[in-house]
């Protein structure tokens, strides 16, 4: 055989070899590229998927009942004032009670 031939044997085996071996590292590179996006995607998703599933709801209910007793601590507030001005209304009616640090320091004595 012709020693050229023989060469250009040996050339389109390594073509061929290196031919195999590059669709290999492309098709291995779109694998785990894939895998990656999926991986990101995941990490991703799984917080924003973890909050409305799981926490959205108790953060919801904990709003309610933080604003429902802030409602309660007004009404009391505006009750207890309501009761200053009826004690106060109560006194100037009739001056001729003592008032309670008058009283309190009789007792004392």
């Amino acid at each position: 055989m012709d020693p050229n031939a023989k060469k250009l044997e040996e050339i389109a085996r390594l073509a061929r070899e290196n031919n195999q071996i590059l669709h290999g590292m492309r098709r291995s590179a779109f694998f785990w590229g894939f895998m990656k996006f999926l991986i990101y995607m995941v990490l991703f998703a799984a917080p924003i998927w973890f909050y409305l599933t799981y926490v959205s709801g108790t953060l919801d209910q904990m709003v309610t009942a933080i604003n429902k007793m802030q409602g309660t601590a007004a009404q009391a507030e505006e009750k207890f004032d309501g009761f200053q001005s009826f004690l106060k209304d109560v006194r100037e009616s009739l001056p001729s009670l003592p008032s309670m640090s008058a009283s309190s320091s009789d007792e004392a004595r």
